[in-house]
């Protein structure tokens, strides 16, 4: 027991937690827990994880940002290999932070983990020449049941480090890059998003109105 330290409220942000495991090392290499029901239970974290997810991804690529409309996710997520800058934004309409972002460094190195309640948009930027990105997930997949927020929404104000570019009044990554020159890359679907507090057109329930 006892192998994790646990950063909660990280941000201001209510529910929004740093996970930190313990490193076993010498000279051989390193062992750690990456996953232990009883030691999140200790700290009064309950959460019933169904699946798990891994994606890689190259340098510059930006993914989200994401969130479910109707079967809203809570999701553990870290780095195995490489390094992102991890993003959330505050969706739940009765939170005291709504519409508040907060970004985390995860990699390879550090081996924090990020716990993102359900309720949150959710993307992440890879710094790195690769990464590989894992997290679980406390629900299934649902077809059509994505929304999302562009990246670049200038009310949320996400600072992305190393991004160099100027907002044009969309999600479009054209003009984007990385201060190495390496182009900002996004899926043409995350290029269309609109800026929070726009209709998504995927659901009766809209969770952007208060």
């Amino acid at each position: 027991m006892g192998q994790i330290d646990i950063e909660k409220n990280v941000g201001g942000i209510e529910g929004l937690c740093v996970i930190t495991p313990t490193v076993h090392g010498d000279s051989r290499g390193y062992f750690v827990e990456t996953y232990n029901e009883r030691d999140l239970a200790e700290h009064g974290i309950n959460v019933n994880f169904v699946q798990d997810n891994q994606s890689m991804s190259v340098k510059g690529v930006l993914r989200g940002l994401h969130f479910q409309i109707d079967h809203p996710q809570c999701k553990l997520v870290r780095t195995i290999r490489g390094v992102v800058f991890d993003v959330v934004v505050d969706l739940r309409t009765d939170s005291a932070t709504y519409g508040k972002w907060h970004g985390e460094i995860l990699s390879a190195e550090n081996k924090k983990q990020f716990l993102i309640p359900a309720g949150f948009a959710h993307g992440f930027l890879v710094l790195s020449d690769e990464a590989e990105f894992c997290y679980k997930v406390n629900d299934f997949w649902h077809p059509n049941d994505e929304g999302g927020i562009a990246w670049n929404d200038p009310g949320i104000g996400i600072v992305w480090p190393d991004v160099c570019g100027e907002y044009k009044g969309s999600a479009s990554a054209e003009g984007y890059k990385l201060s190495d020159g390496t182009p900002l890359v996004l899926s043409e679907k995350d290029q269309q998003w609109g800026r929070m507090g726009e209709k998504i057109g995927k659901s009766s329930k809209d969770i952007f109105d208060k």
